[in-house]
């Protein structure tokens, strides 16, 4: 949204330490940055193991590529055909101007993208993550329901926003109810009771189990994909960046923006997302290359690649 990079890394590459939890099966810090080499400068700095979080791993872990320009023709691109609805993803007037979900601005950043990196001599290969249709779904059961979880811990006992002689005479009850709805904002609440309702008796079966298994399907699509492929392609945001508070009124409109960073979160997968450049777009478009789990460098090098033939002055 902002024209920058930004990395989601591998679940587990960075320590989470310090990092209020959210959804702990799904959180990872990654860096925003002005270019890729940036982001790898501080990716290098920020990960491997730490003994104050168990889900860290230790730096051997990670891949090394260091690719030269002639190594790029060995490399193969994927692009999911659930997202790119026609080989060349043409626009395509008669679906209601939209390809794949995205809008017509979107179809040709990613056009000029693709036209970039085949210059690269990179080639590019269809795919299928077939249950990435599910991701949305899926992932607004489970990312609440840790929410809830995980924030039923600030009940404004041990800190709170107000003075203890506020609460005097209130009841436990009461100091709940006051710290947790003035402390929490509109999106916090809205997630934790929706994070309460699906782990709750006769529901838990019915949605969260079921959307784990979903899970386990969309990962198992990812891991069959890069058997035949080292990346894979895929826009950042359907449309153009919005304006402030354009959409943000609009819960369920700004959840389904996110149906193409979605699936690689919730498989765990390393993600990057790169501004397209050169284009008439009044507002910023993005590009996003996934990667195997702890193949960042891999990101890293084809990020590096695509802003040097575009322009990108990486001092």
């Amino acid at each position: 949204f902002c024209g920058i990079v930004g990395l989601k890394p591998t679940y587990g590459a960075v320590s989470r330490y310090g990092l209020i939890a959210m959804a702990s099966s799904l959180d990872q810090i990654g860096p925003l940055t002005k270019t890729v080499e940036d982001a790898e400068i501080l990716f290098n700095a920020i990960k491997g193991k730490d003994s104050l979080d168990s889900t860290s791993v230790e730096s051997s872990k990670f891949q090394v590529s260091s690719f030269k320009f002639q190594d790029l023709k060995s490399l193969t691109i994927g692009l999911p055909k659930e997202y790119f609805a026609t080989p060349d993803f043409a626009f395509d007037e008669v679906d209601g101007g939209r390809v794949g979900g995205m809008s017509k601005e979107v179809v040709l950043a990613m056009q000029e993208v693709i036209k970039s990196l085949k210059s690269l001599k990179i080639e590019f290969k269809e795919i299928s993550l077939p249950h990435t249709k599910y991701a949305l779904s899926c992932y607004y059961i489970i990312m609440p329901a840790e929410v809830s979880a995980n924030l039923a811990r600030f009940d404004g006992i041990r800190y709170s926003r107000a003075s203890s002689s506020k609460f005097k005479a209130s009841s436990l009850k009461d100091i709940y109810f006051k710290t947790r709805g003035e402390g929490f904002g509109d999106e916090a609440k809205r997630r934790i009771m929706l994070g309460a309702f699906v782990l709750s008796s006769g529901y838990y079966d019915a949605y969260y189990a079921k959307a784990q298994k979903v899970r386990r399907l969309i990962k198992e699509d990812f891991e069959k994909a890069f058997k035949e492929v080292d990346l894979i392609l895929t826009p950042v945001f359907p449309t153009p960046a919005f304006k402030i508070g354009e959409k943000t009124e609009d819960p369920l409109l700004m959840y389904l923006s996110d149906i193409f960073t979605i699936p690689l979160n919730l498989a765990g997968l390393p993600g990057m997302s790169i501004p397209v450049k050169n284009l008439k777009s009044e507002l910023p478009v993005g590009f996003q290359l996934i990667a195997k789990p702890f193949h960042e460098n891999d990101i890293f090098e084809v990020g590096k690649f695509y802003e040097k033939i575009t322009g990108v002055d990486n001092k």
